[in-house]
């Protein structure tokens, strides 16, 4: 995919979906004068459905420009995808001629407009104003949204729910601000067991509240522990649908609740991970140096640009490594993982033990906890540099 750089900020931003490169260069050569259009990224084939569904929650477009003349049958589909899509997303067909069949076939698939070479100004700002006129009733007043971190593995005990829950301390400890640890592992989830916490509601029954449109008493789904509010997996392990509508209103909700949400993810390979990957601001894959976790997250790094989510959408983290890893170095395993290890934590068993016996988060005593804090200092780092960057830009 590529992205674009508009020259200005203009009224409705798109995803491009256009093989046809001639068609989408010559719509692409209109947007100067218009001022219509801010594309945010440009596909050139038709993408799968999951791929298209991963971009739509990293770009938040407002809608999506579809080539229509490449394959009609595929557009349409794409389109009666797009159109399904909750927060909305705009489907805008482009074609080279004013076609009937094409018209029809995408407006009854779910199309806003309809744009046709060579793109006159004044018929895109007629389809401008429509689009504004049908987004005036969905619009809302921005609200600041708390920074999403996710934590997920390759391989069952590589350590990442306990990276999630350390670091979700760690931030709480450093900058003093709402913290939210969730646990998103429905069937395994061990946060709750970590800092032994008493609790009646779980993620199922938030999850459960955000299908019924309910305003949730949060006061009551979450227990605090040491100034973190968590959100517990589920006592037994259930096998609920996941459906990306529903994980994304939670997600939201918990976001303009928290100027942190840590969440503590399955497996990578699982649906619901990759659901809630597609939604942050930072996502870590954990991994060991232990050969069945480095293959494993080999295959996941692979596996994740094949579905559209690069390299620069995550960050590889090494845990429980020992003073000597059987020659097996950083730089080693980046080249095993064909991507960079950003950080290694410490094999800390002894640290572990004792703060799991007491249900307390690790201090900077131990060497995890010192390695954890100097994470989370460069993590919270971040967040504010973006933050002055944002309002730079606003």
């Amino acid at each position: 995919m590529e992205i674009l750089q508009g020259s200005a900020k203009s009224e409705l931003t798109a995803l491009l979906i256009a093989p046809d490169r001639e068609l989408g260069q010559q719509f692409a050569e209109t947007i100067p004068a218009t001022r219509a259009f801010h594309i945010l990224g440009e596909l050139k084939t038709y993408p799968p459905v999951q791929t298209l569904e991963i971009r739509l929650r990293q770009l938040r477009p407002d809608l999506v420009l579809m080539d229509l003349a490449t394959d009609l049958n595929k557009a349409a589909e794409l389109i009666e995808f797009v159109s399904a899509q909750r927060p909305p997303v705009f489907a805008v067909g482009l074609h080279k001629r004013n076609d009937p069949e094409a018209i029809l076939r995408s407006l009854r698939a779910g199309a806003a407009e309809y744009l046709y070479a060579p793109f006159e100004l004044e018929m895109q700002r007629e389809a401008i104003s429509r689009l504004q006129r049908l987004r005036q009733p969905q619009a809302r007043a921005e609200v600041e949204r708390g920074r999403l971190v996710a934590f997920t593995s390759t391989k069952p005990g590589s350590g990442a729910s306990t990276l999630a829950a350390q670091t979700a301390f760690a931030l709480k400890k450093q900058t003093g601000k709402r913290v939210l640890l969730a646990d998103f592992d429905l069937w395994s989830g061990t946060v709750g067991f970590f800092f032994k916490v008493n609790h009646w509601y779980s993620l199922a029954d938030a999850l459960a509240l955000m299908d019924r449109g309910e305003d949730a008493d949060w006061s009551a789904m979450v227990v605090n522990a040491e100034g973190v509010d968590i959100l517990p997996a589920p006592d037994t392990p259930q096998n609920l649908p996941v459906e990306p509508d529903r994980v994304h209103a939670l997600l939201e909700y918990m976001r303009g609740l928290y100027d942190y949400v840590v969440v503590d993810l399955p497996s990578v390979f699982e649906k619901l991970s990759l659901v809630t990957l597609s939604e942050t601001d930072e996502a870590f894959l954990v991994s060991t140096a232990e050969l069945p976790s480095l293959h494993l997250t080999r295959k996941a790094v692979a596996y994740l640009g094949q579905i559209g989510f690069g390299q620069e959408r995550f960050r590889v983290l090494v845990n429980r490594v020992g003073r000597q890893q059987d020659g097996i170095k950083g730089e080693d395993m980046g080249k095993i993982f064909g991507a960079p290890v950003h950080k290694a934590f410490p094999s800390d068993h002894m640290s572990l033990h004792k703060g799991l016996t007491a249900g307390q988060p690790l201090g900077p005593k131990s060497p995890l906890g010192r390695t954890i804090e100097e994470f989370s200092g460069q993590l919270s780092s971040r967040a504010q540099a973006e933050a002055r960057r944002g309002a730079l830009v606003s």
